[in-house]
């Protein structure tokens, strides 16, 4: 079979949120992330997620392949999202307003002043944004997102508003770019581009067939309509393929390059 079924993995965060819908069913638990992973369970070479959050996650940093393999035996982790639902004043942070040292940075982190050294951005539904590792980021509440990444989980918590969770201080700054945040140049044709994923939007009608690319595999996750949530791969050596769709559906569309 050249089409499979993604299978959701749902996750409680402290973070998270108990209203899924239109993606997932609502639940009574906080759930933070949602992972699409493959029927057979062995990991894909990207990790794709929701994730839903009524609070802001954590000030963190990921590092890159070099540092991740030294250190964790694992891929460094470049990231993008794309915005799903915003509430108004929703904000994301990606980078930061000003140049810092190092020690400037863990003394912000450590004193929690470093919320306000973030380079913080209203959230709108539609948006993306690229998250090369080594980026200080945080998503705040209220929000939706579709998160494509490297299969990686090696996350740094720079500060986290107090809430009891540990901190990795040290490596956090020796990884982080402390340079003032400046926004890469859109990519022409697609969403996010870079050395691990390309991710597109597509269309696809009710009924309708897509192209494949019989070189490589790639991922569907449905993001508007009545199958909004479902997630596909589709393997290579496929020419085209027919979606088993309810309706007209908007997805992501995500490869490695």
């Amino acid at each position: 079979m050249p089409l499979h079924r993604l299978i959701p993995r749902f996750l409680e965060k402290v973070w998270g949120s108990p209203t899924l819908l239109p993606w997932f069913p609502n639940s009574t638990s906080k759930i933070g992330e949602v992972w699409l992973e493959a029927p057979s369970g062995q990991p894909m070479p990207l990790l794709l997620k929701f994730l839903f959050t009524t609070e802001r996650l954590s000030v963190q940093v990921h590092p890159g392949d070099a540092y991740a393999r030294l250190h964790h035996q694992s891929n460094g982790k470049t990231e993008m999202w794309h915005i799903l639902r915003a509430d108004p004043g929703a904000q994301l942070a990606l980078g930061l307003n000003q140049t810092l040292t190092a020690a400037e940075l863990r003394a912000d982190s450590e004193s929690g002043a470093i919320e306000g050294k973030l380079n913080w951005i209203d959230a709108r539904p539609g948006e993306t944004y690229f998250v090369p590792a080594g980026t200080i980021h945080a998503i705040g509440g209220g929000l939706a997102v579709c998160e494509i990444q490297q299969q990686s989980d090696v996350t740094y918590r720079l500060y986290d508003y107090g809430r009891p969770r540990e901190l990795h201080l040290d490596r956090g700054v020796e990884v982080s770019d402390l340079r003032k945040y400046s926004p890469p140049l859109a990519p022409v044709g697609c969403l996010a581009e870079c050395a691990y994923f390309r991710t597109e939007r597509l269309v696809v009608e009710k009924g309708g067939a897509i192209p494949a690319d019989p070189s490589r595999t790639f991922w569907l996750i449905c993001i508007e309509g009545p199958d909004a949530g479902q997630g596909w791969q589709v393997d290579s050596g496929t020419d085209l393929i027919a979606i088993p769709l309810l309706g007209r559906g908007v997805f992501i569309k995500t490869f490695v390059p």
